[in-house]
């Protein structure tokens, strides 16, 4: 095994029942990764919390990150970021330029401090239609991965363009319970897309 600690990092789209599954990995796209490549389960370590938003990740940053160690490490935020600016729009928001700026910093404390493989997943979707006002907002946020990702030279998962292209075709089967989190096949196709944007790291 050429990683001895893999580390999944990000909201409830990563958590997905983990604090109900016995080996903590849950039943979302983490599960179907470890599946997928027949990781063993004591090297899988899933660090989801549903809520999370950037800024929270840094908070939690030094224990659930940096203390653990992780040779491989995959983050996936940003869809809180952009939710709550539509569901909660009396919090303080979190600007794509902060979002970016803390993403970035959490980059550079990781690689000063650790060596490992990175894996950076574009925020999803925010309603299954291509035009709502959550997708159209999230564009920035999914820039700003891909910008980091180019400056770190990490991988780099497309999920959102995945998702839309998934959306504009004509199936019509939904990807998410609620426009958010993930119903079997969304965790379906998180777990094919990292899997092949991942491929050179095994």
């Amino acid at each position: 095994m050429k990683y001895s600690k893999i580390l999944f990092i990000g909201d409830s789209i990563t958590e997905s029942g983990r604090f109900d599954d016995t080996m903590g990995i849950g039943n979302g796209y983490v599960h179907k990764v470890v599946e997928k490549l027949g990781l063993p389960l004591d090297n899988v370590l899933n660090r989801g919390l549903g809520g999370d938003q950037i800024v929270d990740l840094a908070k939690r940053w030094e224990q659930d990150v940096l203390a653990e160690r992780p040779d491989l490490l995959s983050i996936s935020i940003g869809v809180n970021d952009v939710w709550r600016q539509l569901d909660s729009p009396e919090m303080n928001q979190i600007s794509h330029e902060q979002f970016k700026k803390t993403y970035v910093e959490l980059l550079e404390k990781t690689l000063g401090e650790l060596n490992p493989s990175i894996v950076l997943m574009e925020p999803t979707i925010i309603g299954e239609d291509p035009e709502s006002e959550g997708n159209k907002r999230l564009k920035e946020y999914v820039q700003a991965v891909r910008e980091a990702a180019e400056q770190f030279e990490c991988s780099y998962v497309p999920l959102h363009g995945a998702f839309i292209k998934q959306l504009r075709g004509k199936v019509l089967t939904p990807l998410t319970t609620d426009g958010v989190h993930m119903n079997e096949r969304g965790d379906e196709l998180m777990a094919v897309e990292w899997v092949k944007a991942t491929r050179h790291l095994f």
